[in-house]
């Protein structure tokens, strides 16, 4: 089963606007190069380095809520289409070189409603918020990579 990776996003300072784009280094101290959120403090395990949404949660929680916002809003760093993303920690995504592993669910935070009304509801059932990951090997990603799901 494979996916296509749609979306590289990436903000520099919490709290800061997402920046889009079509290349990124991910590394095992860094996550998605220039995000924020990816360092791994010391001692740390980085269990958020990269955050990742599917299209079709993310089309589903906007049906919901009768809006159309880009997807970059919900601040994961990567959007995949045509893939579940699995719901269980310790699964594994292969991304062109990259390699992640599921650490825990992306839950929806209070920003979600600043956002849309509605939008953090919509986005809570079933994963729908996406999967936090920590990243087991690096390499370089771009749109419109392949991801898999790989055996743990």
């Amino acid at each position: 089963m494979t996916g296509r990776l749609a979306g590289i996003a990436r903000h520099a300072v919490p709290k800061g606007p997402m920046e889009v784009i079509d290349t990124a280094s991910v590394t095992l101290d860094g996550g998605v190069e220039g995000d924020h959120r990816g360092r791994v403090k010391p001692g740390g395990r980085g269990r958020r380095q990269v955050t990742l949404i599917a299209r079709a949660d993310w089309d589903a929680a906007l049906a919901e809520i009768d809006r159309d916002i880009p997807w970059q809003e919900r601040r994961a760093n990567l959007l995949v289409e045509d893939l579940d993303l699995p719901r269980i920690p310790g699964s594994r995504l292969r991304i062109g070189p990259v390699l992640l592993e599921i650490t825990i669910e992306c839950d929806p935070c209070h920003r979600m409603d600043a956002i849309a009304d509605g939008l953090q509801a919509a986005l809570k059932p079933d994963w729908r918020g996406g999967v936090c990951t920590r990243v087991v090997e690096g390499g370089t990603i771009r749109i419109g990579d392949i991801i898999r799901i790989e055996e743990s």
